[in-house]
């Protein structure tokens, strides 16, 4: 089974080869894929629950994530108890085991056919992904769903922001949260970007490389997946510096912070 691996353990954190060693002492088959975003951001990683979950891929899918901030609750806790496990069921037959903290299931929530609480231990461990979680996740991937909890309602897991910075990727260019069907310019038309604090001219395009070098462009990225419903797929603005880097020319933001356009 091709399952991927999400989590904020850090880029070459061996905690991502631990993790590894645990869920393949259960699928000993699988082929496993490491996806490393920013400490505690449930927006990346429901962002890319999503991308890898909801586009083409192997047919037998294990997405298995893990990025609990344990900010459900501001009291101390005992025996380091954090967010919930949870399992959602795509409708394209991928399966996706996480703990329901923020946004990690934001983006699928109305993919999912399936959407439960899993009957395992919210604490024992301060690495409980390590620990705690590995047999329920590998046990649901090989069609065991004994530990099956309640039923989830998609209202009650909040709706992804739509202003955002969702991720920036190495060449530099900022995927965002607003929906490329919201926003109603023509192509060519000039604008201004603000992201956090910094404010920057640039140009609607839709398509990146039909702007010249050195134009900041608003447009249409690729990332995205089908809609929830019979309308036509979802894609994600992107910023798009040809010939530079749109994070540098930003001040280098975080994911997570505000993105707003202006005419």
């Amino acid at each position: 089974m091709f399952t991927c691996l999400i989590a904020d353990y850090g880029t070459g954190d061996p905690a991502f080869a631990e993790v590894a060693q645990r869920l393949l002492m259960a699928l000993p088959q699988a082929q496993l894929n490491l996806v490393s975003v920013p400490p505690f951001s449930t927006l990346a990683t429901g962002f890319w629950v999503a991308q890898l979950g909801l586009n083409p891929g192997p047919a037998e899918r294990l997405v298995y994530h893990n990025c609990a901030p344990r900010q459900d609750n501001p009291e101390s806790r005992r025996d380091n108890e954090g967010e919930g496990l949870t399992y959602a069921l795509l409708f394209n037959g991928v399966k996706v085991v996480g703990v329901n903290a923020g946004y990690t299931f934001s983006f699928i929530k109305h993919h999912a056919k399936a959407l439960h609480m899993i009957n395992v231990s919210r604490g024992g461990s301060q690495f409980r992904s390590r620990d705690v979680f590995p047999p329920a996740a590998a046990a649901i991937a090989k069609g065991d769903f004994s530990l099956l909890g309640e039923r989830l309602d998609p209202k009650d897991i909040p709706d992804p922001p739509s202003d955002r910075v969702a991720w920036i990727d190495g060449y530099g260019n900022i995927k965002t949260t607003i929906p490329a069907h919201t926003v109603k310019l023509d192509p060519e038309t000039k604008i201004a970007i603000r992201v956090g604090d910094v404010v920057s001219d640039a140009v609607y395009s839709d398509g990146s490389f039909r702007v010249p070098q050195g134009t900041l462009a608003f447009a249409p990225g690729s990332s995205g997946w089908p809609a929830a419903s019979d309308s036509q797929p979802l894609r994600w603005m992107e910023l798009f510096l040809r010939g530079g880097n749109a994070w540098e020319r930003f001040g280098r933001p975080r994911v997570n912070q505000q993105v707003s356009h202006f005419t």
